[in-house]
């Protein structure tokens, strides 16, 4: 078991902040420690009664395996309480919120809309003083029930942390309705189209919004003092992580069906008519393409295209002499073909149980999507190759995927094989999480600087 004294001293720094600013975002990368980080700050507000009860809100797995693993890791933190109410059955949990008296309670995201209700339709008041965003990223939307359902209990909740690495995963549109839940608007504004109309202009549509000369400036001084932003790049001296592009190019028939659908949005595969009727429709039928197997019907019925990119797999299977893969699908279909080809693989589950056989190194093969292992689960003692059969448009799932295995605590070169169908869309969403990339790795810089140039100030 660590104690306080294993903390790294960025993650004191971390301790300070939340300790010292009642509203805050952790803006720091994959890896670095934050969940460790913000317990140790929980349990020293709560011992100066500067808090009083703390709701955790996280991914489901994290919630139901990260923070109560935390909790156990570290001595000067496992004298909390918590009671996770994510993953039980309604009558259950509902009861438990309602009467368990713990430090923490943990639910889930999806819960939040559930549980402020409950309260509310129970006359009960609101019990928790600090709230806990995990991944808060999951918030980037202010027309979201769960945002909706927590901007209505802000006026008692006295304490906020927001812990991402992600924070403008698609641009800085993200960051209104998270930053409103820090400052309830004073920051950004009150209203998001005040927020879209100060700092950025739209084409002649109304659909398309780019920020204006100086707006990422102006956005990044204006929340500067609310959040603290770190990468793992600056703190941990990690082994380097290798990306690996695998082209495979799509046998004949296969690229008559692409090539098809991409012209007419319609294309016969197996005496099936698959269509797509808009353009988005149209982008995932390609992405399907591409890896194989087109859904033909709303009911989850798909058709093979092709096989290139098992056969990939299978290569990378051999070349790595049957080392652990981390293996990341987009759609089922994908997981079930890979599953066909390969007896050794599994689909990552909800038992923790999963996880630790993984980090014993006792699965070949670990088949999730990235939604599903994206956040804060700790994978790297199982392996070193992480395999994209699928990529899909989430800067943000693309990154913390990656994370699960480059992280604090890894000890070799992390490889990245990307298996990349040639002439299709696979190429533009390539080229889009890298520009999306660039976008954020902007803001956290400039947030950093501004920060800097602020304690500088200060101290002067």
């Amino acid at each position: 078991m660590r104690s306080r004294d294993d903390l790294h001293g960025y993650q004191h720094r971390a301790v300070d902040f939340v300790k010292s600013t009642s509203a805050c975002a952790l803006w720091v990368g994959m890896g670095l420690g934050k969940t460790a980080a913000t317990l140790t700050a929980i349990a020293d507000l709560l011992a100066t009664f500067d808090a009083h009860r703390v709701l955790v809100i996280a991914p489901l797995r994290v919630a139901l395996t990260t923070w109560p693993a935390e909790l156990r890791e570290w001595s000067h933190v496992s004298h909390l309480s918590a009671c996770v109410l994510a993953g039980r059955p309604p009558r259950t949990r509902g009861g438990l919120a309602l009467t368990d008296t713990a430090d923490l309670h943990i639910i889930n995201r999806e819960l939040v809309p559930w549980l402020v209700s409950l309260f509310r339709d129970t006359g009960r008041p609101w019990p928790y003083d600090m709230v806990v965003i995990d991944e808060a990223s999951s918030f980037k939307s202010h027309s979201a029930q769960r945002f909706k359902a927590l901007r209505k209990v802000l006026p008692r909740v006295s304490r906020m942390v927001q812990l991402t690495g992600t924070p403008t995963s698609n641009g800085l549109l993200d960051l209104w309705a998270q930053i409103f839940l820090l400052d309830r608007g004073e920051r950004l504004g009150r209203a998001y189209t005040k927020f879209q109309q100060s700092y950025f202009d739209a084409d002649y549509m109304g659909f398309q919004l780019t920020p204006r000369p100086g707006a990422e400036d102006r956005i990044h001084a204006s929340v500067s003092d609310i959040v603290l932003s770190m990468s793992a790049a600056d703190y941990l001296n990690l082994p380097p992580v290798v990306v690996n592009d695998i082209s495979v190019t799509l046998p004949d028939a296969a690229r008559t069906i692409y090539s098809t659908l991409e012209r007419d949005f319609l294309v016969e595969i197996e005496d099936e008519t698959v269509a797509a009727f808009s353009a988005a429709a149209l982008a995932g039928k390609l992405l399907q393409a591409a890896n194989g197997a087109v859904y033909t019907d709303d009911t989850g019925a798909w058709a093979g295209v092709h096989d290139a990119k098992l056969d990939a797999l299978a290569e990378i299977v051999e070349s790595t002499g049957g080392a652990p893969l981390l293996v990341a699908y987009n759609f089922r279909s994908d997981a079930t073909r890979i599953a066909k080809r390969f007896p050794q693989a599994e689909v990552l589950g909800k038992d923790p149980a999963q996880i630790d056989r993984w980090n014993r190194g006792e699965i070949p093969m670990l088949v999730t999507h990235p939604a599903a292992a994206g956040h804060g689960l700790n994978l790297q003692h199982g392996g070193r190759h992480v395999v994209w059969f699928g990529l899909n448009w989430s800067l943000e799932l693309y990154q913390q995927f990656n994370a699960r295995l480059a992280r604090q605590g890894q000890t070799e070169r992390v490889i990245l094989h990307r298996i990349i169908a040639e002439n299709t869309i696979d190429r533009a969403v390539v080229g889009s999480v890298t520009a999306k990339g660039v976008t954020q790795a902007a803001l956290l810089a400039a947030v950093k600087q501004d920060a800097a140039a602020r304690r500088d100030r200060a101290g002067a």
